[in-house]
């Protein structure tokens, strides 16, 4: 059953992606982050290491990813980062076909890290 789910999840992954809006990280403010909700993809332990501020984190490899959305709405906009972009992007693909508001914050928290040195 978990490998069905995630299977589901892959197919749709190319279905609407030129669709989803996506921002550079770097230019992402945490100043108006109540109407939002910011979301790190990235498993567990690379949350632990280092965040953005006011983000949750949902694996993006948990078999219950999808179902663990159910925290926002889908009219509330829901910005997701992981690493370097990659999950982030896929992430905000299965989303978006599912009908939420998502933006992908390109770049990952690589890019945050980078700046900060």
């Amino acid at each position: 059953m978990k490998f069905a789910v995630f299977l589901t999840m892959l197919l749709f992954v190319n279905i609407g992606y030129s669709q989803i809006k996506s921002k550079p990280i770097t230019e992402f403010s945490q100043k108006h982050t109540e109407n939002i909700v910011l979301v790190d993809v990235r498993t567990p332990e690379e949350f632990e290491s280092g965040h953005l501020e006011h983000a949750i984190n949902i694996n993006f490899y948990d078999p219950k990813f999808i179902e663990k959305f159910n925290i926002a709405d889908k009219e509330t906009t829901i910005y997701l980062y992981c690493k370097m972009g990659g999950r982030s992007a896929r992430a905000a693909s299965v989303l978006d076909s599912l009908g939420y508001k998502v933006v992908n914050l390109e770049g990952g928290y690589n890019a945050i890290l980078q700046i900060q040195e």
